[in-house]
C-alpha cells in the first residue's frame, strides 16, 4: 500500500512518485489549495492537494484530523521560504495525483497536535490515541532501541537470554503476591514472579553460565510514580565472576548505551561509595549527586546542650543529629521555613529547627534563630566551623532516630536542590555497596534482609550467627540522577550458609524446605560462586527520556491505583469461572452497605 514512511521522504526522493499510508494530523485549506501534514510513527510529511488534480483535492475537501488515508503523489522541492527546519521531510512535499480514505475517525477525545495538558485517566482510558502523539512514539522508539541495544551487548558477551516460567510459586520475602488459582489443583495457587531470582540461580547450577532476560514482573504493592503493577526488568545472571568483574562489565553496558543512543559520555569508571558513606553524607542509598548539598553530624556537638531535642538523640545510640548547609538561603521566609517544615513532617519529623547566618563576622550577633538560646557558644561556633558556613546561607537541623532523620532530611535536602535550582546538568551514575546484610524490623521484632534472602554475606556463617547487625553483604545498586535503575549481588552458592541466612530471618528447617526446598537441594549438587542484577527497564527509559514517570514509556500502563481504565481491568467474574476455581465471594463487611465482594 505504500513505498515509504512519512518520515522518510526527503530530498533524495525529488522527482519520484511515492505512496504514502498515515493519518491526518493537520488540514489547511488555503484557498484554493489544500495541505494536509501526513503522520505516521516514522514523522511528518507535507501533501499538497491541487485543483489540477480535481479527483483528489475535492476528496480532500472532506478529510478531517485521524482519517486514516493513502496519497500517492511526486515529491517536490518546497517553494523557497516556506522550509520547516523542524521536519526530516521540511525540505519537500508531496504533490497528490491519487487519494484514497481507507477509514474515517470521529473527532478525537483530546488534540494530539497540540501540548495541551489531558487527564491523564482520559490518556490512559483512550491510550490507543495517547500513543499516537509524537512524543509517545518518540519514547516507545527510544525503548525499543534501548532494549535491543542491550540484548546485542549481552549476546555479543556471551549470554543467553532464557525464559522462565510466569506462574510460580509465592515467597514470604518482599512485596504482596500476586495469586492466580489452579483450576487443576483445587485450593492451590500459582504466584506470578516478583523476579526470576530463584529461576536464574538455578540455572546457574544448571551451568548455562551467562543467562539473561528482558522479562516482566509483578508486584501487588502501594504505588508512586517510578511503580506499576507489572513492569520489565533486564534480569542478569552469571558464573564463575565476583561483584568487581560484574560491576564493571555492567557499568560499560551503561557507558556504552548512553554513547550509542544519547550520544552522552558518561564517567570511566563509574564512583562507588559504600551505603555508610552514602546515608552518612546524603541520608539516602541512592543519593542524587547532581546536588551539591551534603548532611554534617553534628551529634557530638550537641551531647552536652540542655536542649533535649538535640541532647537526646545526641545520647541516643539509634539516634542522628545533623546539620545541612542551604548556601544563599538566608532571604527564606518564615512562611517558607514553615512550609518546609509541614515537608518534613510527612516523614515523620517533629519540628524543622534552623539558624540564619545573616552576618558571620559579627559572631553571635550576626545569627537569627530561635533556638541559639538553648545552645552555648563553643557548639554554635563548632556547627558554624563544621558546616563551612558563610553570610547569607541558613542551617536547618534534624535531630530524632536515625530512620526518621535520614528519611526527612534527605527528601529536604533533595527538595532544597529543586527548588532554589541547584540541580547540575547532566549524568551522574555511581554505585552504592556494602550494604547491611539485614535490618531490625521493630514490628515483627525480627531481622530482615536488606534486599533478599538469596545474597551472600562478606563473612563466616559464623561471623554472620554471632553479629547479624553488623554484617556487609556482596551487594551493589547502580543509581543515576537520585534513581535506582539497578541493584544486584553475589549470591550465596553454599546450603549451610543458605541455611544459616534463613534461620536469622527466622525462617525455619520445616519452612524452609516447604518454601524453597527446590533451591537448597540444587545447591548440594556442585552449584557454581555466582551473582548478577537487574535493571529496571521501564526506569531506564523514563531518566533516559526525561520523562517524569514509568507510566510515560510504558504502552498500556495502570494508574497508581492499580486500575487499567482502557479495559476497565480488574474487573469481576462470572459465578461459573468461580465455582470451577472452587472459590466462593462473600461480601466485606468493612465496606458500608457490603457491595464489595472479597474472596
Amino acid at each position: 500500500m505504500r513505498s515509504h514512511r512519512c518520515g522518510e521522504v526527503n530530498e533524495s526522493l525529488l522527482g519520484q512518485e511515492v505512496g504514502l499510508c498515515g493519518w491526518v494530523h493537520r488540514r489547511r485549506d488555503h484557498g484554493g489549495v489544500i495541505f494536509v501534514d501526513l503522520r505516521d510513527r516514522e514523522g511528518l510529511v507535507q501533501v499538497v492537494f491541487d485543483p489540477d488534480h480535481p479527483e483528489p483535492f475535492s476528496l480532500a475537501e472532506t478529510v478531517r484530523s485521524e482519517y486514516v488515508i493513502r496519497v500517492v503523489g511526486q515529491v517536490r522541492a518546497r517553494p523557497e521560504g516556506t522550509e520547516n527546519p523542524n521536519l526530516k521531510s521540511g525540505r519537500v512535499e508531496v504533490l497528490a495525483t491519487s487519494l484514497e480514505i481507507l477509514n474515517r475517525s470521529e473527532t478525537p477525545p483530546f488534540p494530539i497536535e497540540s501540548d495541551i495538558e489531558v487527564n491523564e485517566e482520559m490518556r490512559l482510558r483512550y491510550r490507543y490515541i495517547d500513543l499516537r502523539r509524537p512524543v509517545m512514539q518518540q519514547r516507545m522508539r527510544l525503548r525499543r532501541d534501548i532494549t535491543r541495544f542491550l540484548r546485542n551487548f549481552l549476546d555479543h558477551h556471551g549470554f543467553y537470554e532464557i525464559e522462565t516460567p510466569f506462574l510460580t510459586k509465592a515467597t514470604p520475602e518482599g512485596a504482596r503476591d500476586y495469586l492466580v488459582p489452579s483450576r487443576t489443583h483445587p485450593h492451590s495457587f500459582f504466584a506470578l514472579p516478583q523476579s526470576p531470582q530463584l529461576y536464574k540461580q538455578l540455572l546457574m547450577i544448571s551451568g548455562m553460565d551467562r543467562y539473561y532476560q528482558v522479562v516482566r514482573c509483578f508486584r501487588d504493592e502501594d504505588l508512586r510514580a517510578d511503580r506499576q503493577p507489572e513492569f520489565t526488568q533486564l534480569d542478569i545472571e552469571t558464573s564463575f565472576m565476583n561483584e568487581d568483574q560484574i560491576m564493571t562489565l555492567m557499568e560499560a553496558m551503561i557507558r556504552d548505551l548512553f554513547r550509542e543512543t544519547l550520544n552522552e559520555e558518561l564517567p570511566d569508571p563509574f564512583p562507588r561509595m559504600t551505603y555508610a558513606e552514602a546515608m552518612r553524607r546524603y541520608a539516602s542509598d541512592k543519593p542524587d549527586l547532581r546536588i551539591p548539598l551534603e548532611l554534617v553530624d553534628i551529634a557530638d556537638l550537641m551531647a552536652g546542650v540542655e536542649f533535649k531535642v538535640f541532647a537526646g538523640p545526641a545520647a541516643d545510640p539509634e539516634g542522628r543529629v545533623v546539620a545541612l548547609k542551604l548556601p544563599g538561603g538566608g532571604d527564606l521566609s518564615r512562611k517558607d521555613i514553615d512550609d518546609l517544615t509541614r515537608f518534613v513532617g510527612i516523614y515523620g519529623a517533629k519540628g524543622l529547627a534552623y539558624v540564619k547566618v545573616n552576618d558571620l563576622g559579627a559572631g553571635l550577633e550576626g545569627l537569627q534563630s530561635p533556638i541559639l538560646k538553648f545552645m552555648p557558644e563553643p557548639t554554635i561556633r563548632g556547627i558554624l566551623e563544621r558546616t563551612e558556613a558563610q553570610t547569607g546561607d541558613l542551617i536547618f537541623f534534624g535531630a530524632d532516630k536515625a530512620r526518621i532523620v535520614n528519611e526527612s532530611m534527605g527528601a529536604l535536602r533533595v527538595k532544597l536542590g529543586q527548588d532554589r535550582g541547584l540541580v547540575e546538568k547532566g549524568w551522574r551514575p555511581l554505585w552504592v555497596t556494602d550494604f547491611p546484610m539485614f535490618e531490625w524490623d521493630e514490628k515483627s521484632g525480627r531481622w530482615v534482609a536488606l534486599h533478599h534472602p538469596f545474597t551472600a554475606p562478606k563473612c563466616s556463617e559464623e561471623q554472620l550467627r554471632q553479629n547479624p547487625g553488623r554484617a556487609l553483604s556482596r551487594a551493589y545498586d547502580m543509581v543515576l540522577n537520585g534513581t535506582e535503575i539497578g541493584g544486584g549481588s553475589v549470591r550465596i552458592h553454599r546450603t549451610e550458609m543458605q541455611q544459616t541466612v534463613f534461620d536469622l530471618l527466622g525462617i525455619g528447617e520445616e519452612e524452609a524446605q516447604q518454601k524453597f526446598g527446590f533451591l537448597l537441594n540444587a545447591l548440594r549438587y556442585g552449584c557454581p560462586p555466582h551473582g548478577g542484577l537487574a535493571f529496571g527497564l521501564d526506569r531506564l527509559v523514563m531518566l533516559m527520556s526525561g520523562a517524569s514517570s514509568i507510566r510515560e514509556v510504558m504502552a498500556f500502563p495502570k494508574t497508581q491505583s492499580a486500575w487499567c481504565p482502557l479495559i476497565d481491568a480488574p474487573a469481576q467474574v462470572n459465578d461459573a469461572q468461580l465455582h470451577e476455581l472452587g472459590i466462593r465471594l462473600r461480601k466485606n463487611p468493612a465496606v458500608e452497605g457490603g457491595t464489595v465482594p472479597s474472596t
